[in-house]
């Protein structure tokens, strides 16, 4: 038995049958099989090599010293044990849930704000509500960037909560001493007064704060605390897979008490107190989030992914007239010294060769220019010559894009809940027994749908479907579960566009405020947003832990930034679709779909629209999954790591 791991040009090997330690100069694997000169040290007594005397062998540059120690709070191939764990996890989920409290007691009313405030039509609120949102989940991109990149998680984390924190200080002071005018507007029957450029300026100001802070947080609190576990342990490794649904329980969970109490206080006008209630949660999740700082386990930054990616497009395209052998071409790819790959990597597992995009195996192909280079132990190019780990990142991210591109009209579908379904509701009887529902509170059932699905699908359905398919402790696939989140979706817009039909029914057509205008009860939406939450449920949490297990080690935050930047690019689409469809349904003087007076409109006919557009990226997404090929990494023991059945739909 032999266990190989590369440090710098060299490889260390231990053959434990004879006890016996063997060095060897590696460049790529056909140099590994024939002419790298060796030396053999018998070590008799030792057991392992971690046991043996301290070794320093000074070649070149380049020194190996076994009892070299990890910094403080950082993994290394040898130690993770003192840091990370269950407790720190359930911190990191708590402060999700606050921070989620804090943001969603200002987004899911901000439609009725802007029309009861600042006065805008319902048009214009859902436009301005779905590009605010949008925004929040582009700078998703910015965080995830920044920490893969140059900050780490920790320190991107705590940078972009205070932005929020700010934010939130500053829409509660421009509220209460500047909008609210005169005071007690903002609710459902008195008006505000107009305001000035420079107050509704500093308004948008907060706001995309807000979006800022909250933006380039999510994606990296969701990473560190799968960075909490370690997944060379068989028990926390299961646990990492539960982490995700529970992380996104506990953001369901603190959008409840916002779309709840906070809503109920918003809709009666008492916006003060419901905005310095969010930023007073906003305010305890960050210190909560400060307070395991000593005990959290960190990774390095692995620097730029652009200038990594470019590297090997470059390269490969600088080789494009390399003949390329049709037989044992990995053989001929250069594998990378240990330096590299840590750099890219973050000292985690190494990304090994896989079939597909053959083009850009060029970047790692070994000239014979590029060989007598390694014998000179000269450092080559690397916009010229990469090693196959950074290869198959870039492999990585492509094979992700078309799934990522199938998941924004599921977006479109989801972003519903926040614009056009609280302006459904509002139009719809939200009187029960002489008390008043406030509609944006509705969301409330979706939330209730979140939870009671990750119970049935974690105690239930994953259980029973991994005892049929034979298929170990792992149920459905996360692209199986993607694609059930988009069947459920479309069931979610049909009922949606049956509820409007009959909300249609009983409403009268000659309201000039429209409010309650129809006699069907509010709580028929339950369906729809229960549709909703449970289409969350396979879609987003399966969407979660699909990008973080086949994102690269090296971009873990752009992968949960891919997740979010779904959903913004979803929020955008929804706006163009609304701008196109009014546009279109406005000609020869007609309302169109979606006017300021529903009842003189045909908002169900939005609805079965949207059904269609999921039904049809439904089927282009199972195409794209059938083609997707899993990521295969090296761990840390010399196994790989991979899932051939992933594709599987």
């Amino acid at each position: 038995m032999e266990i190989t791991v590369s440090y710098s040009s060299l490889v260390f090997a231990e053959d434990i049958s004879s006890q016996r330690i063997r060095f060897q100069f590696l460049s790529c694997r056909s140099c590994q099989e024939n002419n790298a000169p060796s030396i053999e040290i018998d070590t008799h007594k030792s057991t392992h090599a971690s046991s043996a005397l301290p070794l320093d062998l000074s070649l070149g540059s380049n020194e190996v010293q076994n009892d070299e120690q990890p910094p403080l709070g950082f993994d290394s191939d040898s130690t993770v044990a003192n840091t990370g764990g269950f407790v720190l996890v359930r911190q990191s989920v708590v402060n999700q849930g606050l921070a989620t409290l804090a943001f969603f007691g200002v987004g899911v009313n901000m439609v009725l704000f802007l029309t009861r405030v600042l006065e805008q039509n319902n048009v214009d609120a859902a436009n301005n509500v779905s590009k605010w949102i949008g925004t929040v989940y582009i700078f998703s991109l910015v965080g995830a960037f920044l920490s893969d990149s140059y900050w780490g998680r920790y320190k991107t984390c705590v940078i972009f909560q205070i932005i929020f924190v700010i934010g939130l200080i500053l829409l509660s002071l421009v509220t209460h001493i500047l909008l609210l005018n005169p005071k007690g507007c903002g609710d459902s029957t008195t008006k505000c007064v107009a305001h000035s450029s420079w107050e509704i300026g500093l308004f948008y100001l907060s706001i995309y704060m807000i979006a800022l802070g909250n933006g380039g947080y999510q994606p990296n609190i969701a990473t560190f605390g799968a960075d909490q576990f370690d997944e060379e342990d068989p028990k926390e490794g299961s646990s990492k897979v539960a982490f995700f649904s529970y992380f996104y329980l506990a953001l369901n969970l603190g959008s409840l008490f916002s779309n709840t109490l906070l809503v109920y206080f918003e809709d009666k006008g008492l916006w003060i107190l419901g905005f310095w209630a969010s930023t007073a949660s906003a305010l305890v999740a960050m210190i909560l989030f400060l307070a395991g700082t000593l005990r959290y386990r960190h990774f390095k930054p692995s620097g730029n992914p652009l200038s990594r990616f470019c590297q090997v497009i470059v390269a490969a395209t600088k080789k494009w007239r390399v003949e390329m052998p049709q037989m044992g071409d990995e053989d001929n790819l250069y594998v990378g010294n240990e330096k590299e790959i840590s750099s890219m990597n973050g000292v985690r597992k190494i990304l090994l060769h896989t079939q597909g995009f053959k083009f850009l195996d060029r970047a790692a192909f070994i000239t014979s220019k590029e060989l007598n280079n390694q014998k000179e132990q000269s450092r080559g190019d690397p916009w010229r010559l990469c090693p196959v780990s950074q290869v198959e990142e870039v492999k990585s991210i492509l094979r992700l894009l078309p799934i990522w591109l199938c998941t924004i009209i599921y977006s479109v579908v989801f972003t519903q809940m926040a614009s056009l379904f609280v302006e459904q509701g509002a139009a719809m009887k939200c009187t029960v027994s002489n008390f008043r529902i406030p509609p944006a509170s509705m969301s409330s059932f979706d939330i209730l749908s979140v939870a009671l699905f990750i119970f049935l699908y974690r105690r239930v359905l994953d259980p029973v479907t991994s005892r049929i398919r034979k298929s170990g402790p792992k149920g459905l696939t996360e692209l199986q579960r993607m694609g059930i989140g988009l069947v459920i979706a479309v069931m979610a817009m049909v009922c949606a566009g049956i509820v409007e039909c009959y909300r249609l029914k009983y409403a009268r057509k000659d309201c000039v405020r429209c409010d309650g205008s129809s006699d069907l009860s509010i709580l028929w939406q339950v369906p729809q947003y229960a549709l909703i939450g449970a289409s969350e449920v396979f879609m987003y949490v399966g969407q979660l832990e699909f990008f973080n297990a086949q994102a690269p080690d090296g971009l873990k935050s752009f992968g949960s930034a891919l997740c979010m930047t779904s959903i913004s690019l979803g929020n955008y689409v929804s706006s163009l679709l609304v701008t196109m469809v009014m546009k279109i349904s406005t000609v020869d003087d007609m309302p169109g779909w979606i006017p300021g007076n529903l009842n003189r409109g045909h908002l169900d006919r939005f609805y079965f629209l949207l059904a269609g557009l999921t039904a049809m990226d439904l089927a282009v997404y199972v195409v794209c999954a059938r083609w997707y090929k899993s990521i295969k990494r090296e761990r840390k023991s010399g196994e790989v790591s991979g899932e051939p059945h992933l594709s599987g739909v």
